[in-house]
C-alpha cells in the first residue's frame, strides 16, 4: 500500500469490510511507518500568507488547527466512515459529545424532536434538561411501536432520535421503517448504534441519515479511552456538524484516535465472538431468572426484526429479577470473576445495576417509563471462556436465592 492509498476512495471503496477495518484511512508520513502515526500538535505552519489564507478559506488542502483537523484524528474519521458506508465522519471527544453534537448542530428554538423513550441515561438527560433550555421540545414514544412515530410528528418536527438495541432494555427499533417515515416528512433520522457498531448493524444502509457512536465501547473495546463519532452525508457533516464542532470544540485527542484505530482492526472479530459468547451465557441465564432480554435469543420479543437488521445479537443482555434492587445487588456482590462496571463493549465481562448507575440521573418516573426497573442487571459479555462466566453467575445466583 502506498503512502496515500488508504485515503483514496477510488481504491478503498473497492475493499471489503475486514480490509477497511485494518487499512482504510491510513496516511503515511515520509518515514513510511506501518502503524499509523500519532501527531501530537495543536497548530500548523504555512510557507506564506497566501497559503494560510487559502487553507482557512478551504480553497487549498492542508490543516489549520487541531480543534478542526489533525492527521491522526482524520485517519480515524476516514476509517470509521468507510466501515460505516458513510460519505463523511467527524470524531468527537466522547460518546456523549457525539450524541449532543448530532442533535444541537441541527436543532434550534421552536424545533421538535421525537425520541424513543428507551435510551442511555445521559442521552435522556440531554433531551429532558438541556434541549429545553434552547427552546427545543421533545416527545418520547415507545420506539418499538411504528405507529407511535407517525402519531408524534408535528409541523415543527426536525429529528427522529433513537438507539437500537436500546440501553439497557434492548428494545429493537425498525430502522428502515422509521427512516423512511422521516424522509417522507423531511425529518432527519439519527441512530445511536453504539451497541452494535458497523460490524453488526449499518443504519445508513437501512435509510438512516446520521449515525452517532460512543467509540469508547466496542470500537476501542478494551476500556482504554473515551471517544465518539458522527457519520453522515458530506453535505450534512460539513454543513451542520462541522460549524458546530469547530466553534464549540468537542475535539478528540490524537492519542485517543490512535487507540481507537488499533481497536477497529479487531472490531469484527470481537463483535461476533462476544455475540456468540453472549448467546451461550444468555441461554444459561434464561433458565435461572424470570426474564432475559437479548436480541440474539428467540425469547426476545423482537428477535425476528433484530436478526433482519443485525448480523448478530451483540455482546449485551439485561436480566430482570423479581427481588428488586436487594436481589440484584446480592448477585453483584457475590460475583468473583465478572467485574461490576458501567462500561460496555469491553473484552472483559462487565455487569451493572442501571437504576443506581447509568440511569440514576434521570429520576425514578423516567426510569419506570423506559422499563429500567430496580431488579434489572445489564451484562456485557466479554472474551473469557463462557463456561467460566456461567460458573461465576451460577454461584452468584445461588447466593442471591436464584
Amino acid at each position: 500500500m502506498k503512502r496515500t492509498t488508504g485515503q483514496d476512495r477510488s481504491i478503498t471503496s473497492k475493499w471489503r469490510a475486514a480490509t477497511h477495518a485494518v487499512r482504510a484511512g491510513t496516511w503515511r508520513s515520509e518515514q513510511g511507518e506501518t502503524s499509523e502515526a500519532i501527531f501530537v500538535n495543536s497548530g500548523y505552519t504555512y510557507d506564506n500568507a497566501a497559503e494560510a489564507a487559502a487553507r482557512f478559506a478551504g480553497t487549498a488542502p492542508g490543516m489549520t488547527y487541531s480543534r478542526t483537523q489533525n492527521p491522526s484524528v482524520q485517519m480515524l474519521e476516514e476509517r470509521i466512515a468507510m466501515m460505516e458506508g458513510a460519505e463523511a465522519c467527524r470524531a468527537q471527544a466522547s460518546g456523549m459529545a457525539a450524541m449532543t453534537a448530532a442533535l444541537l448542530c441541527q436543532l434550534s428554538v421552536g424545533d421538535h424532536l421525537v425520541a424513543a423513550r428507551a435510551m442511555f441515561g445521559p442521552c435522556r438527560w440531554v433531551i429532558d434538561n438541556l434541549l429545553p433550555r434552547f427552546g427545543i421540545i421533545a416527545t418520547f414514544v415507545d420506539g418499538r411501536d411504528n405507529t407511535a412515530w407517525e402519531a408524534a410528528i408535528r409541523k415543527e418536527t426536525k429529528v427522529f432520535f433513537f438507539e437500537t438495541p436500546a440501553n439497557p432494555t434492548l428494545d429493537v427499533i425498525d430502522i428502515a421503517f422509521v427512516a423512511a417515515l422521516g424522509k417522507a416528512h423531511g425529518i432527519t433520522t439519527v441512530v445511536d448504534n453504539a451497541f452494535s457498531t458497523s460490524a453488526l448493524q449499518r443504519p445508513l444502509e437501512l435509510g438512516a441519515d446520521v449515525v452517532a457512536y460512543s467509540a469508547t465501547k466496542l470500537m476501542d473495546g478494551q476500556g482504554r479511552v473515551l471517544a465518539g463519532a458522527v457519520c453522515g452525508s458530506k453535505d450534512w457533516i460539513d454543513g451542520k456538524l462541522l460549524p458546530f464542532q469547530r466553534n464549540t470544540g468537542p475535539t478528540l485527542a490524537p492519542f485517543n484516535a490512535w487507540i481507537v484505530l488499533k481497536g477497529l482492526e479487531t472490531l469484527e472479530l470481537r463483535a461476533f465472538k462476544q455475540s456468540e459468547n453472549a448467546v451461550k451465557v444468555g441461554k444459561f441465564v434464561e433458565e435461572r431468572v424470570p426474564r432475559i432480554l437479548h436480541p440474539g435469543l428467540p425469547s426476545h420479543p423482537q428477535h425476528d426484526l433484530a436478526m433482519k437488521q443485525m448480523a448478530a445479537g451483540g455482546a449485551i443482555f439485561s436480566m430482570l429479577l423479581d427481588g428488586g434492587r436487594e436481589q440484584a445487588w446480592a448477585v453483584l456482590d457475590a460475583l468473583e470473576l465478572i467485574d461490576i462496571s458501567n462500561n460496555i463493549g469491553d473484552t472483559r465481562s462487565l455487569i451493572c445495576h442501571p437504576a443506581s448507575t447509568t440511569h440514576s440521573s434521570i429520576g425514578e418516573e423516567a426510569r419506570q417509563s423506559m422499563g429500567v426497573v430496580e431488579g434489572m442487571l445489564r451484562m456485557n459479555v466479554g472474551l473469557e471462556d463462557p463456561d467460566d462466566l456461567i460458573e461465576d453467575l451460577d454461584q452468584a445466583f445461588r447466593k442471591a436465592g436464584l
